[in-house]
């Protein structure tokens, strides 16, 4: 072990200019490699925007997404192994009922997700950020084991409430990843990674930081 395990000191709400560009880069690659597990998923050609990677304060999230009145889907996974957090992936309810029609081959039931739909965005969801993770995992060495996914359609400030106290008390700041996936209709989703402030500290040391 030794040296290879020692850190920076540095966290991720002082990280460099050239660090952020490489976060850029992971967010790149995972959604990228995400883009391509949806398309197998759906069946059909998905293609991917360049993401928008922000770090940002929590109460400024819910404004991004809409309000923290909006109505969303949230995918919520604790995240395990050599670093340790949270990840989500977040789509307004329109995108994410899209993507369950595009997947189930079918109209809604109603205005709100039964059962069935709920399952499919669930395993959209686990699928999308597995290949995200993944990505992380393999560009940094590190070993991630997330959780089953649990999910939730509510408004955005609840949701992001989540993390907010879960990780709150070492961090006010959240990495979001925004990507649009295209096909014939336009859905948006959302990565907010929140690592506590040790995993920080771990992956700025396995980018050579």
């Amino acid at each position: 072990m030794g040296d290879s395990n020692k850190t920076t000191g540095m966290t991720i709400e002082q990280m460099s200019d050239q660090y952020f560009d490489v976060l850029k880069e992971i967010g790149n690659i995972g959604a990228g490699n995400a883009t391509t597990a949806l398309s197998t998923m759906l069946g059909t050609r998905v293609d991917m925007m360049v993401p928008k990677v922000r770090l940002m304060e929590f109460k400024e999230v819910g404004t991004t997404l809409g309000g923290e009145e909006q109505l969303v889907a949230g995918i919520y996974l604790v995240v395990d192994g050599d670093i340790h957090g949270s990840i989500m992936f977040v789509q307004k309810k329109e995108s994410a009922r899209a993507m369950v029609q595009k997947l189930m081959g079918m109209p809604p039931e109603g205005d709100d997700f039964s059962e069935m739909e709920l399952s499919a965005l669930k395993e959209i969801g686990n699928v999308i950020t597995g290949a995200y993770l993944n990505s992380l995992s393999t560009l940094t060495n590190l070993t991630i084991y997330p959780s089953v996914p649990d999910i939730c359609i509510d408004m955005a400030g609840a949701i992001l409430s989540v993390p907010a106290i879960e990780f709150g008390a070492v961090s006010d700041k959240m990495l979001l990843i925004q990507t649009d996936f295209a096909d014939n209709d336009e859905m948006s989703g959302y990565f907010i990674l929140v690592p506590d402030e040790e995993s920080d500290e771990k992956i700025l040391h396995a980018l050579g930081f």
